[in-house]
């Protein structure tokens, strides 16, 4: 993927910040106020640690939020509280704030899945799994992290062959005929049903939102990417996070205040017919409930079953109403780049993101005014 090749060589922030700027924590971290102040903020995401350098050069486009990479794959001693503590102390001293980190809970193939049994219903494993779960929640409240990211996924994020777009640069594409015309097999979960996916989700949201809600983090889940056929599914497994009414009776499940999305606009997008109509409505929709947590800010040219990730200003999207949206919800979290097209020549996607970056900024300067 775009986003895994860039982020282990391109993100970061900025900010000489307090633990969460305009927020206070009590004894067991807990945040009762958004980090930023209540305007958005441009942000970034990795997928493994950064380096030193990926951190300045993203510090100087103005980044000043990060959700950051696995502190690990597994319940080990960088998810103690004193392991998320050197990981927002590190970021601090690039004047980084830690605001959000991932839950082991990626958006991989089930057989690369770092959780697999919570996905694959298999029990007692699944109990096991989520107790971790739970305790990294536990352990991001004491360590003064106020959000997380997760997804629930077994196909993982499936494409077909990538195409040409603007000045001949590769967007990430996916056309589900063609795709189907593969005829992939069934994957190692067997069929699923959507009922067996709510069931599935819906025992882990009963064990692990009421502790989101004890401890006040917020749990943002991304929807599934890409969309496939309601009735069909795609390789046997049904993808009920992948329409709109789908992430509507997700955020009505156990009900809370810390229950929401990681917003993917991009992924959003490709569930709609005619998105460059119709994701403003479904911004309001769950922005007005207070249920957009993070957004990944992209852009898709085309729309259901058959789309390409495209650059910001070239896409079916009028970005610009998008973030104009977002003001007028009042959505107050960051604001990222997700995937980038490739260019030649531009190793590890730096230069894309870069533009990237810049156009977002833009935008939210337009809207907020400068910070």
């Amino acid at each position: 993927m775009d986003r895994r090749k860039f982020l282990k060589s391109a993100a970061g922030a900025v900010a000489s910040a307090p633990l969460v700027s305009g927020g206070a924590v009590d004894g067991v971290g807990r945040v009762h106020k958004p980090e930023g102040g209540g305007r958005m903020q441009l942000g970034t995401q990795f997928s493994v640690a950064p380096s030193d350098d990926t951190l300045r050069a993203i510090a100087a486009f103005g980044v000043k939020h990060i959700c950051s990479g696995f502190p690990a794959p597994r319940s080990d001693s960088q998810w103690t509280v004193d392991g998320l503590h050197r990981l927002r102390d590190r970021m601090a001293s690039f004047g980084i704030n830690l605001v959000m980190v991932p839950l082991p809970l990626s958006s991989s193939y089930i057989t690369h899945a770092e959780n697999p049994a919570i996905m694959l219903g298999k029990s007692p494993e699944r109990d096991r799994e989520i107790d971790k779960i739970c305790g990294m929640i536990r352990n991001c409240a004491r360590a003064g992290i106020p959000a997380v990211k997760y997804n629930m996924t077994i196909l993982g994020v499936p494409r077909t062959e990538r195409t040409r777009g603007r000045g001949g640069a590769l967007y990430s594409t996916f056309n589900y005929a063609k795709a189907e015309a593969q005829h992939p097999p069934l994957t190692p979960a067997g069929p699923v049903s959507a009922d067996e996916m709510w069931a599935r989700i819906t025992y882990f949201l009963k064990r692990v939102v009421p502790v989101a809600n004890e401890y006040k983090v917020r749990m943002a889940c991304h929807p599934h990417d890409p969309a496939m056929p309601v009735k069909t599914g795609f390789r046997g497994v049904h993808r009920v996070l992948g329409t709109v009414d789908g992430l509507k009776r997700f955020v009505s499940i156990c009900a809370s205040p810390y229950h929401g999305l990681n917003f993917c606009q991009g992924t959003v997008s490709e569930m709609l017919e005619n998105p460059g109509e119709e994701i403003y409505d479904v911004i309001r929709y769950f922005g007005e409930r207070k249920k957009l947590f993070n957004v990944h800010f992209r852009n898709i040219r085309g729309h259901f079953l058959n789309f390409q990730e495209a650059f910001p200003d070239n896409g079916s999207v009028d970005m610009l109403r998008a973030i104009r949206t977002y003001k007028e919800v009042g959505y107050e979290y960051m604001v990222m780049p997700d995937h980038a097209p490739t260019i030649e020549g531009d190793s590890g996607h730096k230069q894309a993101f870069a533009f990237e970056y810049g156009y977002i900024a833009a935008a939210l300067q337009m809207v907020q005014g400068a910070s």
